[in-house]
């Protein structure tokens, strides 16, 4: 059998795929994975993927590319499938790439949609209404003839040794950065929390990308120690590894740490809902308002003066949950 399974979205978000992407693997011959451009550094850590397909759907993403008939038709002269899982977020319809799947001639696709589906789905599965982005892409999975293979937790291909950039352990990191500007904590606020954790005792790495190096230098300062734009994916995997706790918003990085089994600080935003976004197999603590007034909104922007949600948060109730955590997994 050779399955296709597709994440179309976020670096994160092709993460959360991997336990189904797992069960997957574990009863077909191949799997590809076709994702988005901004998940591709994703699926390469992913286990169980034997074949990337990287495709930049428009209907995908904060910039989507316009509808190229020409692009259209060399994806389907690419895709070689016979079983195809399509996973999205609870708010996205799987019905644009299903078409496409089919089109290509696959002959089984499974997917959640609440929308009618016509000839384009073989299982049209009902997500459980508040169930985590893990659990759903896994219980679609096994709807679909595929139960799960293993403890159904994040992981990834073991990471490169990264002690040459970060120094030895132990040591925390603090990731600043954001994909959305409202799920990120404010920089002043991380500054503030990169000196409370140091004069706590704590040796501190910031990381970020390489369009964020004012970002974490702002952060780090002179009490931390500055990666910002010198990991890419594998090497961050390793950074986060390493650490005894990491502190982040809700975006990639929060779950590449769960992927590797390092206990998160969640700084979580709740323009989605936390019960399907939080870092998942972990342990974390979750910090922010979920009851603030931008709660649900999906905004990319925070929609409130002052970003209440996240900037009621203090440097102390981060350094608080890094020694609970820390404390817990001694």
């Amino acid at each position: 059998m050779k399955a296709l399974v597709t994440r179309l979205d976020s670096f994160g978000d092709v993460l959360l795929a991997g336990p189904a992407i797992r069960a997957v693997a574990a009863r077909a011959d191949t799997v590809t994975l076709l994702c988005g451009p901004r998940g591709a550094p994703a699926a390469r850590l992913l286990p169980g993927v034997d074949d990337i397909l990287v495709w930049d759907a428009p209907w995908v993403g904060f910039t989507p590319p316009p509808v190229g008939r020409g692009e259209v038709e060399l994806l389907l002269d690419t895709i070689d499938a016979d079983t195809a899982l399509v996973l999205t977020s609870f708010h996205q319809s799987p019905l644009p790439t299903a078409l496409l799947l089919r089109l290509a001639g696959v002959d089984f696709i499974a997917a959640d949609s609440e929308d009618y589906p016509g000839s384009l789905l073989d299982v049209r599965h009902h997500r459980a209404p508040h169930a985590h982005e893990v659990e759903a892409a896994l219980h679609l999975a096994e709807a679909a003839g595929f139960p799960p293979a293993d403890d159904g937790r994040p992981r990834v291909l073991p990471p490169p040794d990264t002690a040459g950039l970060t120094g030895p352990e132990p040591y925390v990191v603090l990731h600043p950065g954001a994909s959305v500007p409202a799920r990120a904590w404010s920089p002043d606020r991380c500054a503030e929390a990169a000196r409370e954790l140091a004069a706590a005792g704590h040796r501190v790495v910031v990381t970020g990308g390489a369009g964020e190096r004012d970002l974490t230098s702002h952060v780090a300062g002179a009490h931390a120690l500055d990666l910002g734009g010198r990991t890419g994916a594998a090497e961050l995997a390793g950074v986060l590894a390493g650490a005894g706790a990491v502190v982040t918003g809700n975006t990639g990085p929060a779950h590449l740490a769960a992927a590797v089994g390092t206990p998160v600080v969640s700084l979580f935003s709740p323009v989605v809902p936390a019960e399907r976004w939080r870092p998942y197999g972990v342990p974390y603590v979750l910090l922010g308002d979920q009851d603030a007034p931008c709660a649900g909104s999906r905004a990319r922007e925070c929609p409130v003066p002052g970003h209440p949600c996240l900037d009621t948060v203090t440097a102390h109730d981060v350094v608080n949950a890094v020694e609970k955590l820390m404390g817990e997994a001694a």
